[in-house]
């Protein structure tokens, strides 16, 4: 892992925070203080790497929402720029990361106003990821968990990692930007942690087939259809 501030694309800035500060909660105050959009806030990385992305889309929050599934896109192709080749990584809506099946991340979000069809003034995306394993936890404790060392990824730092994925969303957003959200979910859709299957997402139980036109999840509960919208997981700010 090297040394040094991580170096951002164009349109892109860094903000470090300091120890014991949450990226995320750093972002949504910044946005709230009305920074450029364009703004990354970032912790030194440890056993895991937080950081946080402020946007500003210009765009209905319903639309503006699919940002979500770019994060989670562009750490996919992070990972499969910088990991080995036999990496499986997956996405499970709205925000799971995984890594050979088990969750390794984590993606949040807030924004203001909150009504989906309101223009969004503002939109934090925040990233989570476990980079190794904490001295407080046993390797291998909870199968469902996993982190980039115990999955042969632990020569990737968290820098590198950083920079890689804040290129990668810089791409999807233009992608968005220019052609719409049909590119989005479908390079979304085709690393989906098991489509198709029964689950419980936010509460609810059901088959998980597939996403709306604005991200959202078509839930199957018995003969009936259930869209879980992208906005219900938006954090309080």
């Amino acid at each position: 892992m090297r040394d040094g501030a991580p170096q951002f694309p164009p349109l892109l800035s860094g903000l470090a925070v300091g120890s014991g500060v949450d990226p995320f909660a750093k972002a949504v105050s910044q946005a709230m203080l009305g920074c450029d959009s364009g703004l990354v806030t970032y912790e030194e990385p440890g056993a895991e790497l937080s950081w946080a992305l402020v946007l500003a889309p210009e765009a209905p929050l319903r639309e503006a929402m699919s940002m979500v599934l770019a994060a989670g896109v562009a750490m996919s192709d992070a990972l499969g720029a910088l990991g080995p080749p036999e990496t499986a990584v997956h996405l499970e809506w709205p925000g799971t990361l995984r890594v050979n099946g088990a969750r390794v991340g984590e993606i949040r979000a807030a924004a203001s106003p909150r009504a989906p069809a309101a223009d969004a003034g503002w939109l934090v995306i925040g990233l989570r990821i476990a980079l190794a394993p904490r001295t407080d936890r046993a390797p291998g404790l909870d199968p469902d968990r996993t982190t980039f060392v115990e999955e042969g990824c632990g020569e990737i730092g968290g820098m590198p990692l950083l920079e890689s994925w804040s290129r990668h969303m810089l791409v999807w957003i233009n992608r968005w930007l220019d052609e719409g959200t049909q590119p989005l979910h479908r390079d979304w859709t085709g690393r989906a942690h098991r489509f198709g299957e029964e689950a419980t997402v936010m509460g609810q139980s059901g088959t998980r087939l597939g996403l709306d036109e604005h991200g959202g999840l078509l839930l199957r509960q018995g003969s009936e259809t259930r869209l879980l919208a992208l906005s219900d997981m938006l954090e309080l700010s």
